[in-house]
């Protein structure tokens, strides 16, 4: 996901409307909902002095803003660098960049919709079903492997390898690949973070260009030898004579393996820490597939994985009484409006029994997330059968958050059991 940033200083926001939390202090990404509490009892839509831009946290605005084609996740197809104030690339982050180039996260129609259109069947639910006797024999052997153990980070053993795992071997890259990937990865999301510093940019800009070097070395094979895999489907899916060039294909890998697994990784370190905390018996949380279902929903609803989404207004508009200039950001408060009183009954209650159900965690609109199957189906399979085996799991220690407050995860969970 791109870091987008406000390009112009935005002028004569009124006092009232300001609010302001420093999304790098301890007490605030260990615990962002006190700050969404107060902004839901005072002005769910707010101007935040740190980040320099609108934001809004109602489940209604946000929900809408999603699927509001006046606003993208790119600006430079509807505006010129000089235009905006935009400054030139940083020469030092150029494979970084090289890697969103394509990244169908941050493409606008109709770039958007021809990748999309090349990548979709492999997501689609009928298709990823078809994986889900291989995610349960994969989460009993993690199970296995810390079982006779006295306590584990459920993090590093669980919830990481899982999804990093699946989504390596549906892409056409062997398991054992998998830490590798991880780790770039790592170190790529730590350019998402609020002040990052010079040395994160050069860091992830390694991470980059040692990924792409791997990719391009097997992109090279399934050219010459194709297999049943999501990478050579991308090198010969052909639409009306179109297909995807080696730098598209690059980016969408890179795309999938860094998004297939941290959103899903997050929200089963969270979830279990959630039902953990609930008192919930775990035993009537998994009696069925409805169920395991709605436990999921409402671990993606009450901890959600990714907290904001940003966009560009891609015009000069109103929303709300509120006037943006082409080029300006708006920041969608994906937590917040799972939380939204007026949307939830309890809405700061854990309740997989909840008649209200729904999120926004996967967003919405055309930017949907296309592995939401997927993950659906991931974080399904590992609560029930992590639960199953190990109905005594508790926690050992207090869970900590990352210091990166738009992906919100564990550092660890150390759990116990027996």
């Amino acid at each position: 996901m791109a870091a987008i940033v406000q390009l112009k200083p935005v002028e004569n926001v009124p006092h009232h409307r300001r609010s302001s939390a420093n999304p790098r202090d301890p007490a605030f990404y260990q615990n962002p909902y006190a700050f969404y509490d107060r902004l839901h009892a005072s002005d769910p839509t707010f101007f935040w002095d740190e980040y320099g831009h609108w934001c809004f946290a109602g489940f209604r605005d946000v929900s809408a803003l999603l699927r509001d084609k006046r606003f993208g996740r790119e600006i430079l197809h509807v505006a010129s660098r000089e235009e905006l104030g935009m400054p030139e690339p940083k020469p030092h982050t150029a494979a970084f960049d090289l890697t969103e180039q394509h990244s169908l996260l941050n493409l606008e129609p109709p770039a958007h919709t021809r990748l999309r259109t090349l990548v979709n069947r492999a997501f689609v639910s009928r298709h990823v079903e078809q994986l889900r006797p291989r995610i349960v024999r994969l989460t009993n052997e993690m199970i296995d492997g810390f079982e006779h153990k006295d306590s584990v980070d459920l993090i590093k053993a669980f919830a990481a390898p899982i999804p990093a795992i699946i989504i390596a071997e549906m892409i056409g890259l062997p398991a054992e690949s998998a830490p590798q990937l991880l780790a770039w990865s790592n170190r790529m999301v730590a350019m998402y973070m609020f002040g990052v510093s010079h040395e994160t940019e050069l860091d992830a800009n390694r991470a980059s260009a040692d990924f792409m070097d791997y990719l391009r070395a097997i992109i090279a094979e399934r050219r010459k030898q194709p297999r049943e895999d999501l990478l050579s489907h991308m090198l010969t899916s052909d639409r009306n004579g179109d297909r995807l060039s080696d730098d598209e294909v690059m980016s969408t890998a890179i795309l999938l393996l860094n998004a297939g697994h941290e959103a899903t990784v997050h929200t089963t370190g969270n979830g279990v820490k959630s039902i953990l905390e609930s008192g919930i018996e775990p035993v009537t949380l998994f009696g069925s597939d409805e169920q395991t279902a709605a436990t999921v929903e409402e671990c993606l609803r009450f901890d959600a994985p990714l907290h904001m989404f940003t966009r560009y207004a891609l015009m000069d508009l109103e929303y709300d009484g509120i006037n943006l200039r082409k080029g300006d950001v708006i920041g969608l408060m994906l937590g917040a409006a799972n939380r939204d009183p007026s949307r939830f009954a309890q809405a700061n209650s854990f309740d997989p029994f909840r008649t209200d159900g729904a999120n926004v965690s996967f967003g919405a609109g055309i930017h949907f997330c296309i592995g939401a199957p997927l993950a659906r189906i991931e974080l399904q399979v590992a609560f029930s059968e992590l639960f199953r085996r190990l109905p005594e799991l508790r926690l050992t220690e207090e869970p900590r958050y990352n210091d990166v407050y738009h992906f919100h995860g564990l550092e660890k969970l150390m759990v116990a059991w027996g």
